[in-house]
């Protein structure tokens, strides 16, 4: 079935058989496709990094830093802990000797007089009413021998063992605080002497703190935040290793898909995109390049499928004249011509299939602004030049217009052409231009045959061909290239046809292209 309306190509032979279909033939092995589905056992799993992989990296460094952060916590818990221990040392010592130099300004509980000299009563009142605390001993010395002495612990901590430092202790004239190195381990003690009128020695009383085992209390809550850090870093080493299997999930998909790709898989295939986050993020922007590459692997393979359909006709042609060219230099002349004129169709046809494919690129279009008026009578003198026709300005529309001039020209040649070979010698054909609202029409009216309505929705289509009583010598591509160029404007071309009456055909683009919108990042 061949359409006489669309044109666009060098001529083809009526009569040829292999013109007529309209059914690309197979494509060899060679031109095989190249987004065919590989089979299963072309797909390989990605290999499983469990110590290089960037989860096991991640997980590596928040434990580390998980574990340095444990380590800091205790060292300050223990110290912070020993810093009270001496704070609390310090302030049971002082509060001790404070309550026995007021005490020993007192009076006597049992008899109502001062204490006076009597040094020893002090002691007695003194420890009768007061209790060593927890790891905490009373030591006192009367004319420099140990009166007495008071403990908590059931068994002495050996502290009056030391007959050097207990000789020491009783002989002191003035008050002491001191930490020294015992057999029964380290002690504080604060010793306070306390003389008569006279300024005689006669006694010295001594709080003494064992603080080894005061310590081992810091110990334990040491111990404590240790174990409690221990669960921590065991907690935080499974969250990090979950967080980092949720961050790392879509970008495996990433690479699985891109795997997939790579062996020739579907590129219809889409990563699922959710939330707001960087993920996200990062699978809309592969989306959107998978889109990209498919828009492209589309537009190469229409390329191929067209120059697959188009060009081995012509080839077979050409192919079939050389085996059978002769010796006959009269011959010979009369199948080269034919040759070249073959060749010249495939160029041309290459020519519009390049067209089309780059109608597809951003750069397909040069927009500036073009005079309607100017352009409308340029088009006029230039299908002028296309046949004897009766030509005639339909209209003129006045202003400016954002566009490409040359592919407008292009759209709208392209139609003058479609009509002159549609149209007998002296027929008349219209070119014209108007405003309507926010868009311009530039249409190519004719006075040929029609085309038949059940044909008209697929006049654009590429190869397309009808029926009627003149044939097209082009490849069906002509008008899918003006529709091409009218899309790249933003616009649409429109058909209508009575049959016996002729055609009109309008390039309909906004008078203004709209605005690129670049694409948002969050």
């Amino acid at each position: 079935m061949r359409l006489p309306w669309n044109d666009g190509g060098a001529g083809q032979d009526p009569g040829d058989p292999c013109m007529q279909t309209e059914t690309p033939a197979p494509i060899d092995d060679e031109t095989k496709d190249p987004l065919a589905t590989p089979s299963p056992s072309s797909e390989q799993d990605p290999p499983r990094r469990v110590f290089s992989g960037l989860r096991a990296r991640i997980l590596f460094w928040s434990i580390v830093s998980l574990a340095v952060g444990v380590i800091a916590a205790v060292l300050v818990v223990r110290q912070a802990s020993l810093v009270q221990l001496d704070g609390r040392i310090d302030d049971s010592l002082v509060q001790e000797a404070d309550e026995l130099r007021s005490l020993s300004r007192g009076r006597d509980p049992l008899t109502g007089d001062r204490f006076g000299e009597d040094v020893r009563r002090v002691f007695e009142v003194f420890l009768d009413r007061n209790v060593p605390a927890s790891n905490e001993a009373y030591l006192a010395f009367v004319d420099g021998r140990l009166m007495d002495r008071r403990e908590t612990s059931a068994r002495s901590f050996g502290l009056t063992d030391d007959d050097a430092l207990m000789e020491r202790l009783g002989s002191l004239d003035v008050s002491e605080r001191e930490r020294v190195e015992t057999e029964a381990g380290t002690v504080e003690y604060l010793a306070v002497p306390l003389p008569t009128r006279e300024g005689d020695l006669r006694g010295v009383f001594v709080t003494a703190f064992f603080r080894d085992r005061e310590a081992a209390a810091v110990s334990s809550a040491v111990l404590g935040a240790v174990e409690v850090g221990l669960i921590v870093l065991l907690i935080g080493s499974l969250i990090a290793w979950r967080i980092a299997e949720s961050v790392l999930r879509p970008v495996r998909a990433v690479t699985t898909t891109a795997r997939r790709i790579s062996t020739g898989a579907d590129l219809t295939e889409r990563l699922p995109v959710t939330g707001h986050d960087e993920l996200a993020e990062l699978s809309s922007t592969f989306n959107g390049m998978l889109d990209e590459l498919d828009e492209a692997f589309d537009i190469q393979q229409r390329f191929v499928d067209d120059a697959g359909h188009e060009l081995r006709t012509p080839i077979t042609v050409i192919r079939g004249h050389l085996d059978l060219m002769g010796d006959d230099p009269e011959e010979r002349r009369a199948t080269l011509a034919l040759i070249d004129d073959e060749l010249e169709r495939m160029h041309r046809i290459v020519n519009d299939l390049l067209i089309l494919a780059k109608a597809e690129r951003a750069d397909f279009l040069r927009l500036g602004p073009v005079d309607l008026s100017e352009l409308t009578k340029e088009l006029l003198a230039k299908a002028e030049a296309l046949g004897e026709r009766a030509w005639r300005l339909g209209g003129v529309a006045r202003g400016i217009v954002i566009g490409d001039r040359q592919r407008l020209t292009q759209a709208t040649m392209q139609l003058a052409q479609n009509a002159v070979q549609h149209t007998a010698e002296g027929a008349e054909i219209e070119i014209g231009s108007q405003v309507l609202g926010g868009e311009v029409e530039l249409w190519v009216r004719d006075s040929g045959e029609g085309i038949p309505p059940e044909e008209l929705d697929r006049v654009f289509d590429r190869f397309a061909r009808g029926g009627g009583r003149r044939a097209s010598d082009g490849a069906g591509l002509g008008l899918s290239i003006v529709r091409a160029i009218a899309e790249a404007h933003h616009g649409r071309v429109t058909v209508g046809s009575e049959l016996g009456r002729g055609s009109r055909f309008s390039i309909v683009v906004p008078v203004d292209q709209p605005p690129v919108v670049p694409e948002e990042v969050e």
